[in-house]
């Protein structure tokens, strides 16, 4: 199926909306010690879809984040990727091929790839056909297993225990003019948006010396939620990384809603190539009422637009309105903008090692320690 697969400069990823499978990500791995490989492959048109009318060859490529856990052992991780997404009956055999290519370019105490697929899931369409009050479980591991491995040579792919990046988001569409995508909008949302106007605040595009403004409202979020903290030369990583010089660069805005001067919310757009992300936002305790969250949405939408962006990436929901999960609330708020639900495969594991593939399943299932930004 696959062929010409190399190993390529970083610097030589393909553009892509994907921010996670761009220059960009890999170099701000970089800076906070991840190494991260590109691997280019090609193949035919009909080795990954049915319904063809000419067989022409695709290019293709892959970022890798290498993960170490200790001193010697590492696992490969490939967030968000790779973007080509075969049909549904290609999917697991192409999987395994890429696996199997991908071997002898990693460390050689890589015990296990994990791919975290942005792949659309089968079940996707029946969930949208849903209203907001029926909730259908996804299908069991062993059915995803089955299906996935299905005409494979080694039904060698495992359903990890859980996900790493968001597995469902809300992609809204920029394409029609400003007011349009206003009035989209749920009447709520609308009001908030106009209400954190009226009321004076105000957004701003802030830089690396207002670095601690964030990490503050950050840190407030994470104990208000209980959610694990990242270390600020994470998010200075962000900021700091430069990738205009390869040919998958991405853009990055820090924004800060401020009444009074005083910040109130803040929040990372990244724009890259037609794609704006919401990647990452925090807000005080106080003057909640003011709807700054809301302001730093309506202005990152209106950035994104103004840059030439489609689409607009809410970054992370619940599957539904199902109050027993724990992004239900993210759900709520992000489904008033506007934009159409996304269901993903999420995290999939190729082992290289079993034994120790085994051993890590185990240590992963009793702590979120090994989990990857």
């Amino acid at each position: 199926m696959l062929k010409n697969v190399y190993k390529k400069d970083i610097a030589e990823l393909y553009k892509t909306p994907i921010l996670q499978q761009t220059a960009f990500w890999s170099i701000v791995k970089s800076k906070i010690g991840q190494k991260s490989i590109a691997v280019n492959f090609k193949l035919n048109k009909s080795s990954v879809y049915s319904t063809i009318v000419s067989d022409k060859l695709i290019n293709s490529d892959i970022l890798v984040v290498i993960q170490y856990l200790n001193k010697t052992d590492c696992i490969a991780y490939v967030p968000y990727g790779p973007e080509l997404e075969p049909e549904n009956e290609f999917q697991g055999i192409f999987l395994e091929e890429l696996s199997e290519c991908l071997r002898s370019f990693l460390p050689k105490n890589c015990f296990m790839i994990r791919y975290d697929l942005c792949w659309e899931a089968y079940w996707a369409k029946e969930l949208n056909t849903l209203t907001e009050n029926d909730y259908l479980q996804e299908p069991s591991f062993k059915t995803q297993e089955f299906r996935l491995n299905f005409s494979t040579i080694n039904w060698n792919l495992r359903k990890a225990s859980s996900n790493i990046l968001p597995t469902n988001t809300l992609f809204l569409d920029l394409q029609p003019d400003i007011s349009s995508i206003l009035e989209r909008m749920k009447p709520k949302t609308k009001y908030n948006i106009k209400l954190s106007q009226r009321k004076g605040v105000v957004v701003r595009i802030a830089d690396l010396k207002d670095i601690n403004i964030w990490y503050e409202l950050y840190t407030e979020t994470a104990q208000r939620n209980g959610i694990l903290l990242n270390d600020i030369k994470y998010f200075e990583a962000i900021l700091t990384a430069k990738s205009d010089k390869t040919k998958s660069p991405a853009d990055v805005y820090y924004l800060i809603a401020e009444l009074d001067r005083k910040p109130l919310a803040a929040m990372f757009l990244v724009i890259s190539a037609h794609r704006g992300s919401y990647l990452y936002g925090a807000s005080s305790n106080n003057r909640r009422n003011y709807m700054p969250t809301y302001a730093l949405q309506w202005e990152a939408i209106k950035l994104s637009k103004e840059k030439g962006c489609t689409e607009y990436d809410m970054f992370g929901i619940s599957p539904n309105a199902d109050n027993s999960h724990k992004l239900c609330g993210l759900y709520k708020y992000k489904i008033g903008f506007g934009g159409e639900i996304f269901h993903s495969l999420g995290c999939w594991d190729y082992p290289i090692d079993i034994d120790k593939y085994n051993l890590f399943k185990s240590m992963e299932f009793k702590s979120q320690g090994f989990h990857i930004n």
